[in-house]
């Protein structure tokens, strides 16, 4: 690992660019004989989600986390060069910012949320499963805690996978065949099944509640993802990944809460598509 050491005040503004450039160090390191010295406990310290790359190759940042990534390489034969390209992804995914969602047609707001909310959301279910069932086995006898919340997860991975292939299969398609009649001033064909787009609406209003009431029990459980002294790499993985979630569906559940739904009641009004009641 890299030391600077200055005392002289003159040095406050190098210091300052050291720290900077150290957040950075896995998009800018192109040294390999640097990058094998690292020890890959301490990188997964530095940053959480290296710990999913390690993972994939089979590198344990836990209990072998004092190795290097040269040793690591060199023991279960690993490119060197492969693992640093995918380090150096870490922390490259793209940011929301400010997008003018609220502007966006929407078939377009939907196939967005599906791939990137969606998405996401099937990749690290399964993840942070993984790494709640190794915490909840390994401390669950002195935390008991992170057994609630081991439960708690596969509750919530049940039911959110659910969900996502109700508005996938059945929602979104009826939204974006609202948003093509629209754009192409057609009609649309067909009635829906569910009567009112209304109705799936206020299904999956509520299953986001029961959601987000599920991860507010884990951090109350987790003390706002706050891992404990004695915590390994893995329980501090843990913590950081199921907070990471929890920001993530909230930027989730407000696209589809606050603009997609309401927008796709309105459309549906314009179009002339809500079934008259049965005399």
């Amino acid at each position: 690992m890299i030391k600077v050491t200055c005392s002289s005040d003159a040095c406050h503004p190098l210091r300052h660019l050291y720290k900077r450039l150290l957040c950075l160090k896995l998009l800018k390191m192109t040294d390999t004989k640097e990058m094998a010295l690292n020890k890959v406990g301490e990188m997964v310290a530095e940053d959480y989600r290296t710990a999913d790359v390690f993972k994939k190759y089979g590198i344990d940042f836990c209990c072998g986390g004092g190795k290097t990534i040269g040793r690591v390489c060199d023991e279960k034969n690993i490119s060197m060069l492969e693992l640093i390209e995918a380090l150096s992804k870490v922390g490259q995914s793209s940011i929301e910012g400010e997008q003018d969602f609220n502007s966006w047609p929407l078939d377009k707001l939907a196939a967005y949320i599906e791939f990137t909310h969606h998405s996401y959301a099937n990749e690290n279910l399964l993840i942070i499963s993984q790494y709640a069932q190794k915490v909840e086995k390994a401390h669950g006898q002195h935390n008991p805690e992170v057994i609630e919340i081991a439960n708690i997860w596969r509750e919530l991975s049940d039911e959110l996978s659910i969900h996502m292939k109700k508005e996938e299969l059945i929602l979104f398609p009826f939204i974006k065949k609202m948003q093509r009649a629209l754009s192409e001033n057609t009609s649309l064909a067909g009635s829906a099944p569910f009567g009112t787009v209304q109705n799936p609406v206020s299904v999956m209003v509520h299953e986001h509640d029961n959601a987000g009431s599920l991860l507010k029990r884990i951090a109350l459980l987790s003390n706002n993802y706050t891992s404990p002294k004695h915590a390994c790499n893995t329980y501090r993985v843990l913590y950081a990944k199921l907070k990471e979630f929890e920001e993530d569906l909230h930027r989730h559940i407000h696209l589809e809460n606050n603009i997609l739904f309401p927008k796709a009641i309105v459309l549906e009004k314009r179009l002339n598509l809500i079934p008259s009641p049965a005399l």
